[in-house]
């Protein structure tokens, strides 16, 4: 059974653990808008999600999603984007991976405290910029 904790209780967690959980919602989220994009080969659904899951995408849906966001869900995503990993991936430039990370943290925070129809809705504006992206090829 899943528990939903409150805000205060979200925000004692560092937003390196946010963007844990958040990771694998935004990954699930991506994997449904493929699925139901239309049936495909898996290979084909890996490479498409591939792009999606990306720093480089990420950071462009960060810079989307932030004008839409409350004065909390900013302040979250502002946690994200400053926490200090230890690395950066070789195929990631810093300000991308910074950005990545705080959009993951966003949706772990929202997860966590069972705002789903608000993770639909910021979800939504990610996929309108797949689709407008040239370089995801949806």
């Amino acid at each position: 059974m899943r528990t939903i904790i409150n805000e205060r209780d979200a925000n004692q967690y560092s937003p390196l653990s946010l963007a844990f959980m958040g990771d694998s919602v935004y990954d699930v989220l991506v994997r449904e808008l493929l699925m139901l994009e239309a049936n495909m080969p898996v290979a084909k659904l890996h490479s498409r999600k591939v792009k999606l899951v990306c720093a480089e995408f990420q950071s462009k849906a960060y810079d989307a999603v932030l004008p839409e966001l409350t004065e909390r869900e900013t302040s979250v995503l502002k946690r994200g984007r400053n926490a200090t990993g230890n690395t950066v991936p070789k195929h990631a430039n810093t300000i991308d991976y910074r950005k990545a990370t705080a959009l993951e943290s966003l949706f772990g925070y929202l997860h966590l405290t069972g705002q789903n129809d608000r993770i639909y809705e910021i979800f939504e504006i990610i996929s309108r910029l797949a689709s407008a992206d040239e370089n995801t090829e949806l």
